[in-house]
């Protein structure tokens, strides 16, 4: 693979200049059948940057950009860095209040804005966001509303605004158990550097081809995805959706290589009845991320798939990889660990059993959080949250959460913040939210409840206004009415003992 440039010391600008002058034609992005070259990518970002010029838009402005994966996302977003701005990237999955909120986080002025899920179920989704996030509709602007052929013909902009590669200039949204986002601040160098070394774990040369299916308003996608095969000068392919037939035929189609996913959907693909062995046979190259996958799961997808080589890595938002399996790594190692740490960055573990990581690609900072309270100790050491072992053959082992978060499919879940949406509905004394095992999603929400009146209390009654109040992925699959909660001596809820009760309760065998 012939890599051209000094990507790690580019900004996000100067990387599309570089691919302006080395390859403007060439294909980096095919969505519904289009090609889009970076001649093509730069117009529709000019279009864009200049109406964000006009509602003000400039040096270090706090722009949200909110939309599932699509063909103008990247122009977004390469807009937003060609006017000098920081790129606040919003979960679409959210409900407007949620989004809202991150926004405000955030201290978001502006936000640009594509297809959100849930704004199907919220007739006033626009002016909840607006309401929540304190942006005026008038500073907000719809990607919808823009034709790529309007985009493609581009425009006249102010000069771009330079910006060093290690200014801030992207923010990404985390939570920790609490329900609090906090805004991650990276720079370019952080994203591109990252990239450039998982583009070589990846093997990535400009024949591959990418379904690409992770959100980039996450630190995987952004790497792994986006600036990983823009140093590769490989194509990437956004699906129209991901539903499990459109994945099948689209790389079948354009025969692509490589594919990271969840191991959720690497199984609903193969229990699809579209689904055969040679309909993904081009694979050779795919990164289960999000949760582990189990040995029969990997003995599926081995069996299914021979040809692909199937990868494990752990990442943060705040250092996005950490580990990653090698290339040829055996199903074992895939399975039970999380690979070695990438080059430049360290891992150890403290005397709490805490991941702890270093690197030069570590975060600038969480914004706006006292020194004090980062994450970050005297010696430059990332305290994860994460608790695990390192191997005497040098792989990282994950072994549990100190961070309260379920991990479904891949989404991660705040536990506070579907109890405080259970909390908010009438006839509910109390209630905890936990993870339970499952086969296909890693794990599933269970809701343990005391109502207030047992005998009046409805679980669809339940169910259905609890819908109005949670994104779809939230919805506990398992609800189990309480007397009471098991206490410890000092009062608080015995988690112990309910997850024990509550695994009981649902016929699962308690293992951790």
């Amino acid at each position: 693979m012939a890599i051209t440039g000094d990507y790690e010391n580019m900004s996000f600008e100067g990387l599309l200049e570089h691919k302006l002058e080395e390859c403007p034609s060439r294909c980096f992005m095919v969505v519904n059948n289009r090609e889009w070259s970076w001649s093509d990518i730069n117009a529709a970002a000019s279009a864009i940057a200049a109406r964000l010029y006009e509602m003000g838009v400039g040096k270090n402005s706090h722009v949200g950009l909110c939309s599932v994966n699509c063909a103008l996302w990247i122009p977004a977003f390469f807009a937003i860095q060609k006017l000098g701005a920081i790129a606040l990237l919003l979960n679409p999955t959210m409900r407007a209040e949620d989004i809202g909120r991150t926004s405000k986080t955030g201290d978001a002025e502006y936000i640009l804005y594509g297809e959100m899920p849930e704004e199907k179920k919220d007739p006033d989704f626009i002016s909840h966001l607006s309401e929540t996030s304190g942006v005026p509709q008038k500073s907000m602007m719809s990607l919808r509303d823009m034709s790529e052929d309007e985009v493609l013909r581009g425009c006249d902009t102010p000069e771009s605004i330079k910006k060093e590669p290690d200014d801030v200039a992207v923010m990404i949204f985390t939570s920790g158990s609490t329900g609090i986002a906090k805004g991650v601040l990276h720079s370019a160098y952080n994203i591109i550097s990252a990239a450039w070394i998982n583009c070589i774990d990846q093997r990535l040369t400009d024949s591959d081809r990418t379904c690409l299916i992770l959100p980039l308003f996450h630190v995987f996608g952004l790497v792994a995805g986006l600036f990983a095969n823009a140093v590769a000068d490989s194509v990437i392919y956004i699906p129209n959706d991901i539903h499990v037939s459109t994945l099948i035929g689209l790389i079948y189609q354009q025969k692509c290589t490589v594919f990271h996913s969840v191991p959720t959907m690497l199984i609903a693909i193969m229990n699809n009845k579209d689904y055969t062995p040679d309909k993904l046979s081009s694979l050779r190259c795919t990164i289960i991320s999000g949760a582990a996958a189990t040995k029969a799961q990997m003995e599926m997808f081995q069996k299914s798939l021979p040809n692909d080589r199937f990868r494990s890595s752990y990442g943060l938002s705040e250092m996005a990889p950490v580990t990653i399996s090698a290339y040829d790594d055996d199903a074992e190692k895939v399975r039970t660990t999380v690979g070695k740490p990438v080059r430049d960055i360290m891992v150890r573990v403290d005397e709490n059993g805490e991941i702890c990581v270093k690197g030069f690609r570590l975060m600038t900072a969480y914004y706006k959080v006292a020194a004090s309270d980062q994450p970050i100790d005297n010696e430059g050491w990332l305290h994860t949250g994460d608790l695990g072992y390192i191997r005497d053959d040098g792989y990282v082992c994950l072994t549990g959460r100190i961070k309260d978060i379920i991990i479904r499919g891949g989404e991660n879940i705040i536990p506070a913040m579907v109890e405080n949406a259970i909390s908010s509905l009438e006839g509910i004394s109390d209630c905890k939210v936990i993870g339970v095992p499952s086969d296909f999603y890693g794990e599933e929400v269970a809701a343990c409840i005391i109502p207030n009146d047992q005998a009046a209390f409805d679980v669809d009654e339940f169910k259905k206004e609890l819908s109005e109040n949670v994104a779809r992925y939230m919805m506990p699959t398992y609800i189990e009415v309480f007397d009471e909660f098991p206490l410890l001596g000092s009062g608080k809820i015995d988690m112990v003992s309910l997850k024990k009760d509550m695994y009981g309760r649902i016929g699962l065998q308690k293992t951790q």
